[in-house]
């Protein structure tokens, strides 16, 4: 069933049942379930219960009114041995839209800008009946971090997210307002309320910063306006934007749309194509291909996410830009535009979210930096989405490719010489997506590939991202919907020296779910089972020891395996 035919499905048994019988759009309540000593009709065979670990209790038949809490493969932030100090951001429950307000002051025991590591951490609980919602966290005015929202069981969860923020230093170097937002309804039948609170832990510094191009930046400017005017000696800058189609609409699910004239719930003129794009003074100086967020209720079907959500679910990781070719006609002391655009989104149609900051580098040396941009070349964007209608026994068909490429280059005179930078970057996707009539059965299998190359001096950085979808919903007999999906988030990284490889990396974080339960029915007799792996590696850089490799498995929300093999 197509992701807007699961939202209809969903309000209508809403309406025609009441609260008892409440499923919610975009996925299911939590619900209280009977526990059959055998699967319901139609349950699959891969959702049978998994023999137990040793030591741990055997999975339920079915989900009951509580499963694990969330929880991630990925790794904790490292820290370092030194003096910690605390702040608390914020300490706030979300019952509606209005947005949190507080003051951050900074630690003074910990030293003060120059901190080792700067972590983020958000604990949260939420019970009874919720949607999984966004959320976002602002210092300043700069986003510091984007977030969603698990969906909770009768009985309650509770669940913790760690982001390293250490390159936010200048904007906790003095006081800043706070804000923050988990967007919110509660009522008689959606009863959750998100309960979070933030905090911020400094970790003193061993000894001097960091002088060199790897220090974290020396300003950090949040681009809450287009107009902005830089530091005249900037020599490095970089652009992070936290894009994602937001929750609600068909732009949550972007991949999936389809352009006229294809029967499809959900419409794009342009197809499913997308494009995160960054302009100077309306000259194009940025693409990234946005990465595909399954939220937790995704893919019309909230088990699959109980305990493990999908890739960057609950750390929205921003999309960046280097910048530094745009330097020295960003550094003329006047205000310039820099825009964030999502290209393939139906003209005047909302559904994205694209908060950005800029990252600066100075030139401590020079009161002014010059240069000149040299390089400008792009290829013609490239989108094409074609429409094979169903013939009986067939479904339809739609096949979407495209594709961007850009190279920008430019040079700065520093206090240390000329110093020229070349970005190059390109993008592309693959798509097949088929349905049936009235969309009862919706599959998708698409790749985002994100190429980018960028040579500062003598040192060349390339990395080679690659996104994956591939899954199937389907409304069978019994109106038994079950969601089979595996999502990829795939990075390899390789740092060059004078043509010398001086580092590298990889990064292998991979989804896979299978769940099934009974729509239209009262909660209790919905027979929900699940059984989902997700197995989080990392190797080279920024692994722990060089290696970093542990897997989750769940059935029916019980923890089968959670396994590390480095």
């Amino acid at each position: 069933m197509g992701a807007l035919g699961a939202l209809t499905l969903a309000a209508a048994t809403l309406a025609a049942a009441g609260p008892a019988a409440a499923a919610e759009p975009g996925g299911a309540a939590a619900t209280a379930l009977h526990t059959a000593a055998v699967p319901a009709p139609g349950v699959p065979a891969s959702a049978v219960p998994a023999p137990a670990a040793p030591g741990t209790q055997p999975p339920p038949a079915e989900f009951g009114t509580d499963w694990h809490d969330p929880l991630t493969p990925a790794p904790p932030v490292a820290r370092p041995g030194t003096r910690s100090c605390q702040v608390t951001l914020a300490e706030v429950q979300f019952r509606d839209f209005t947005p949190y307000q507080g003051q951050y002051v900074p630690p003074t025991a910990c030293g003060t800008a120059n901190w080792a590591k700067v972590v983020l951490r958000l604990d949260g609980k939420v019970k009874g009946r919720q949607f999984d919602r966004l959320g976002h966290l602002s210092v300043g005015g700069v986003e510091i971090f984007h977030t969603s929202t698990p969906e909770p069981s009768p009985d309650g969860i509770a669940w913790s997210v760690e982001k390293d923020v250490t390159h936010y230093r200048d904007t906790f170097s003095r006081p800043q307002a706070v804000e923050m937002l988990i967007g919110n309804v509660v009522n008689d039948t959606y009863t959750g309320v998100i309960d979070v609170k933030v905090t911020l832990t400094f970790y003193a510094a061993q000894g001097r910063p960091d002088p060199g191009p790897g220090r974290t930046p020396d300003r950090v400017l949040p681009l809450t306006t287009p107009a902005v005017t830089l530091p005249r000696n900037t020599e490095r800058l970089l652009a992070e934007v936290y894009a994602t189609g937001s929750g609600g609409g068909c732009e949550e699910f972007w991949y999936m749309t389809t352009p006229d004239p294809a029967p499809y719930s959900c419409k794009a003129a342009d197809g499913p194509y997308r494009e995160v794009r960054i302009s100077v003074d309306g000259r194009l100086a940025g693409i990234a291909a946005p990465f595909p967020n399954v939220w937790t209720g995704g893919w019309s079907n909230p088990f699959l996410w109980y305990v493990t959500p999908g890739p960057r679910a609950f750390d929205v990781q921003p999309v960046r830009y280097d910048l530094t070719p745009y330097a020295a006609l960003l550094n003329d002391g006047r205000a310039h535009r820099i825009e964030v655009s999502v290209a393939g989104v139906p003209a005047g149609q909302t559904g994205w979210a694209t908060p950005a900051n800029l990252l600066l580098w100075q030139d401590t040396a020079r009161e002014v930096v010059t240069g000149g941009l040299t390089r400008e070349e792009q290829s013609d964007p490239a989108n094409s989405s074609r429409w094979t209608p169903a013939s009986p026994g067939t479904e339809h068909r739609l096949d979407t490719e495209g594709g961007h490429r850009l190279t920008v280059a430019g040079y700065l005179d520093t206090s240390h010489g000329r110093v020229t930078t070349t970005v190059t970057r390109a993008v592309h996707n693959t798509s097949v997506h088929r349905w049936t009539e009235g969309e009862d059965r919706d599959g998708l299998t698409a790749t985002w590939t994100d190429e980018e190359s960028v040579t500062r001096g003598a040192t060349t950085t390339r990395t080679h991202r690659t996104y994956a979808m591939d899954g199937e919903t389907t409304l069978g007999t019994g109106d038994r919907l079950r969601t089979v999906i595996t999502l990829g988030d795939r990075a390899d990284t390789v740092v060059l020296r004078g043509g010398r490889e001086v580092e590298r990396s990889r990064l292998d974080d991979e989804y896979t779910g299978d769940a099934s339960y009974t729509a239209n029915v009262p909660r209790e007799q919905r027979h929900a089972v699940a059984t989902t792996s997700a197995r989080y590696r990392l190797y080279g850089t920024g692994a722990p020891g060089g290696c970093y490799d542990r897997t989750v498995a769940t059935v029916q929300g019980t923890v089968t395996q959670d396994r590390r093999r480095c």
